[in-house]
């Protein structure tokens, strides 16, 4: 069972969205404040998934060791492959899969986590699969019967968990469509802050040009006012010039 590129990319964008979406929702951070518990159905469901891939896993180291590769009619190149194949499953039996089992214990919802384990299983499973098939071809009915039957329970864990996940993207994405909501009507109801008054200073404008001032008028010159006779002559105001006398 394979995912397509999309679905696997949902997978890992849904905590991302999920953590945005709730960094809007809070206004203040609180200390106390802890993540929702998981539900007892899901808990119970996980548990029972890893318990019975704890067995399979263990049951491959077993049968893994049992195989007799350099007793198999087979090249020297197709038994140092499978070897290596072999060396690389039981270092990720024993190292890499109960690391990942105990951290999705301690968080069994996380989307992330449970698509890293579902990445081993797929990893595991495309490398056991040449196995069998050289086992099948090469070694005995009791070793490929074993083997067989490991990659049959290796497959049905992966399926059960597959599952699972679609169960948590679903459930995932309904949480980020209420938080959404929420976001929008926390939004709406917030009353907008009055914007502050901007200044605008034009650096640009021109400097005035100071204003002339306006020149004041010279007072005329006083003349001398002409002597008005009673018969309405006008006389000057110098004696009159008397005629010269005769002899």
């Amino acid at each position: 069972m394979k995912f397509c590129p999309a679905r696997v990319w949902w997978y890992w964008m849904v905590p991302v969205l999920m953590t945005a979406a709730t960094a809007q929702v809070t206004t203040s951070p609180s200390p106390a404040a802890s993540a929702p518990p998981v539900p007892y159905a899901s808990v119970s469901q996980l548990n029972l998934l890893l318990s019975q891939l704890e067995e399979t896993a263990q049951a491959m180291q077993v049968d893994l060791a049992k195989l007799r590769i350099e007793k198999w009619k087979t090249d020297s190149n197709t038994k140092r492959s499978t070897e290596a194949d072999v060396e690389s499953l039981q270092r990720n039996l024993q190292m890499a899969l109960p690391g990942i089992i105990t951290e999705l214990r301690a968080s069994p919802e996380n989307v992330a986590t449970t698509f890293k384990l579902y990445h081993n299983l797929d990893a595991l499973y495309d490398v056991l699969g040449p196995v069998v098939e050289s086992a099948g071809a090469f070694g005995t009915r009791d070793e490929f019967q074993a083997v067989q039957n490991d990659l049959s329970s290796l497959e049905r864990s992966r399926r059960a968990l597959a599952e699972r996940m679609d169960t948590l993207a679903s459930a995932k994405e309904g949480e980020l469509t209420q938080l959404r909501t929420q976001v929008r009507d926390l939004q709406a109801a917030a009353v907008p802050p009055t914007p502050p008054k901007k200044v605008v200073v034009d650096d640009t404008e021109p400097p005035k040009k100071p204003a002339k001032k306006k020149a004041v008028p010279k007072p005329p010159k006083p003349t001398t006012p002409a002597t008005t006779q009673p018969s309405g002559t006008t006389t000057s105001s110098q004696p009159p010039t008397q005629p010269p006398q005769q002899p």
